[in-house]
Parts: structure tokens; sequence; C-alpha cells
């Protein structure tokens, strides 16, 4: 008996390195979680053509939205791990989603297969013209002089982390105005009605350039080439460990074989590397990254705990 159960696991295991060998040899479907048009969706179907050119065979991007990312991400985590479903992760759903939802339909930590990262996108920490300060280390001195006085807009979970997650990092209290919309707390930030706003570059950069409002600081670890005149917060302010920023990577079903992940990272890494895709996606501070499924592994648990201590820390409530 035990016999024939070893024999059957060699041949499975057989039959899986042959179908590696001759992978893909039809369509990749690509799961985006978020709505056609979204950054996420623009960046995926970039990395999907030139990624197409690589593997030679086309891969079909899907959007199917929903819960912060859940539903595509689940889709994709109930798939089958052949390499023909994967999906185009971010932040939300392979590290916040677990804190943000009281119950998932599947273990985050263990649903999926890390294929490669992409890149990240920082926001930008800005200030309305009339607030006395030049600087993120003024902005915290008047906001240690006034507590609570200092007011900040957030439309999302991104913005509202990252400004929670600066004022627990400086320690400062401000005070939340929530906005049903990006461009909505962007009125408010240039109208005066509040003092700061965090936002990603497409919404924050034009109106930087324009001077309509007053870029601080980035929140990724390192200075955008995009603003390169402006410091990261860990610069601004003498931190070593403050970084939030929103991420791309590639994940496929748990269980998919070394062979296919070998390929699909091969294929991420040479799309990463493109000048067409980096200039592309240069005007919203897109860098890329490229790297191994191993780091990306290490990359989503420790986002995963970052984001955690982030949302507990900013008293956001799972939904």
């Amino acid at each position: 008996m035990k016999c024939k159960s070893v024999l059957l696991l060699a041949l499975a295991s057989f039959s899986l390195s042959v179908l590696a060998q001759g992978y893909p040899n039809k369509p990749i479907k690509a799961i985006v979680p978020f709505a056609a048009g979204s950054t996420t969706d623009q960046i995926g179907r970039a990395f999907a053509a030139k990624m197409s050119e690589t593997l030679g065979q086309t891969i079909v991007v899907e959007n199917k939205a929903g819960v912060n990312g859940m539903l595509g991400a689940d889709a994709v985590a109930k798939a089958a791990p052949d390499g023909y479903t994967i999906l185009i992760g971010t932040n939300s759903t392979n590290a916040a989603l677990k804190s943000l939802m009281k119950k998932l339909p599947y273990d985050q930590d263990t649903a999926f297969a890390p294929l490669g990262y992409m890149g990240s996108v920082p926001l930008i920490v800005a200030v309305n013209n009339d607030v006395p300060a030049k600087t993120l280390r003024e902005f915290v001195d008047l906001a240690k002089a006034k507590p609570t006085f200092v007011t900040f807009a957030s439309a999302s979970t991104s913005q509202l982390v990252s400004s929670e997650m600066l004022a627990g990092m400086a320690g400062i209290q401000m005070t939340n105005v929530p906005y049903k919309s990006g461009p909505a707390a962007m009125t408010d930030l240039i109208g005066g009605q509040v003092m700061m706003f965090s936002a990603d570059f497409a919404v924050m950069l034009p109106q930087v350039k324009g001077g309509k409002i007053r870029g601080l600081a980035v929140t990724s670890a390192k200075r955008s080439p995009a603003v390169p005149e402006l410091p990261s917060v860990n610069e601004a302010l003498g931190l070593k460990d403050y970084e939030l920023i929103a991420y791309f990577a590639m994940f496929a079903p748990a269980g998919t074989s070394t062979e296919i992940i070998t390929k699909l990272n091969h294929a991420i890494n040479a799309a990463a590397q493109s000048k067409e895709i980096q200039e592309k996606f240069a005007a919203i501070g897109f860098a890329v990254e490229p790297g191994t499924p191993e780091a990306l592994a290490q990359r989503s648990r420790l986002e995963t705990a970052k984001w955690a201590k982030a949302i507990r820390e900013a008293k956001i409530e799972p939904q």
C-alpha cells in the first residue's frame, strides 16, 4: 500500500513537471481586484502586455472589483494552481485586508504563492498655502504647540492610515476630517477648510506643481524622482521606519509549481525593467523594484504586520 502511494505521488509530481515544461500553452487570466481605469488596472495592464511578449501567450486582464479588492483576491485564491489565473495584488489585498475585515473567505497568509514585486507609488503630504509651516518639521512643531488644532483630510484607508501613522511616530495629535472622495478633500484643502492631506501623486502632484498647495514630504522610504525636491518623511523628521506606499505585486494560487512561478517571475522582472513601463508611469512616482518570489513573500509578511499595527493605532474598526 505504501509503495502504491509513493508511486501515485511520483506520477503526480511527474505530470505537474511535464505541464510546467509546456507552460504556458494557452492564454493566462490576470485578475485586477479594482475597477477599470484605476492605478492598479493601468499598471496591471501595462505589465500584462509586456509579460505576454516574454511568455509568448496573451494575458487577458479581468476586472473583479469590490470590498477593497477582496472579491478579486478570493477568485484567485480559489482558482486551480496551474499558472493560468494570477492576481495583480496590492497592499490592500495582500497586507491590509487581514486587518480591515473581520473575516476573509480565504487565509491571506497561505492562499497565495508570491510571483514577483512590480513597484510602488508613494503619497505626498501637503498643506494648504495658509498654513504657517514651510517644512514637515515646522508642521509637526505647530501640531505639538496646539494639540488637536491641526486638521487633516482622508477619503481612503491609505490616506487615513498614513496620516495617523505619521501622527503617532511624530508624537502629535491631529483631528481627522473624513471625506467621501479624494477630489472633495482636495477642494477643501485648497480652500483652507482642512490643513493637511496625504494622497497619491495622481491627486497631489498637479496641485503641488501648480502652487495651489504646499508639498512637504513623500511617504516612501526615499525621495521620489518625480518630485526630488521633496524629502521623505523619514528624512524630514529624522525617522527610520516611516513608509506607507501603495504597491503592486503578482500572486498565484497556493500550490503553483516552482517551475511556473520561476517563468512568471522572469516575465514580471523583464516587464519591470522595460524603459517603456518605467517612462509610462514615472509621472505618478511609480518606482519599479524587480526581485525574487522569496523577497515578495518576506515583504508581504512585513507589510501585513506593519498595516495591522497602523490600522490598530488609527483605531479603524474591522468591517
